[in-house]
């Protein structure tokens, strides 16, 4: 099973999305290891002091599938939840000083948080999805689909050009361009789709 990420790939205004569409999605892999389900708590990574958090909407992927047509990709999604791409902040700004990868800064263990997976058929427009994220209580991110630059069908047209899509495998499709931040010990965090509570979780 591949965790798929996608970077950079929302905007704050849709007049936005022409100009920044290239063709070139920053794409990334996390270890399988990093995943956490099940609203399960997490200890506090020891391995950083900047552990910053991004929610985000998790297309599964129901079947195989390479070189898939835009026209066919959404037929490829079995479920979308919702989850947290972490980064070690730290570790990853120390790497860039190398020119290294991202590897350690996105694929320690405990930096994929996911939950809440509903069927495809539960969503008729998967241009317009509204998600959420709330930490102690207090709203800091929120978006909509409709303000990727890459959509799902996009992005999976895009990957299965490269290697094959399995099923299991969890794409993590970006996250709202405002509202990412910082997460200390004792935070809860509680992520939604359409206002319903799917991830809830504290960082121990």
């Amino acid at each position: 099973m591949k965790i798929i990420g996608i970077g950079k790939n929302f905007v704050n205004d849709k007049s936005e999305i022409s100009a920044l569409k290239t063709g070139n999605q920053l794409i990334f892999l996390k270890a399988e290891s990093t995943l956490v389900t099940d609203n399960k708590d997490i200890i506090f990574p020891m391995i950083t002091n900047e552990l910053l958090y991004e929610v985000e909407l998790v297309a599964k992927i129901g079947k195989t599938g390479k070189n898939i047509p835009e026209s066919d990709a959404a037929s490829y999604i079995s479920e979308i939840g919702i989850g947290i791409d972490y980064t070690a902040k730290d570790i990853l700004t120390s790497s860039r000083e190398n020119k290294g990868p991202w590897a350690l800064a996105k694929g320690f263990d405990g930096a994929s948080p996911v939950n809440g997976f509903k069927s495809i058929s539960n969503f008729a427009d998967l241009n317009n999805i509204n998600f959420s994220l709330t930490i102690n209580g207090e709203e800091k991110q929120s978006g909509n689909t409709s303000d990727m630059i890459y959509n799902f069908v996009e992005i999976i047209a895009f990957v299965s050009k490269y290697m094959t899509l399995e099923s299991g495998d969890l794409i993590f499709t970006g996250t709202p361009a405002s509202g990412a931040g910082q997460n200390f010990k004792g935070d809860h965090l509680k992520a939604f789709i359409e206002g319903e509570l799917l991830l809830d979780f504290k960082l121990l």
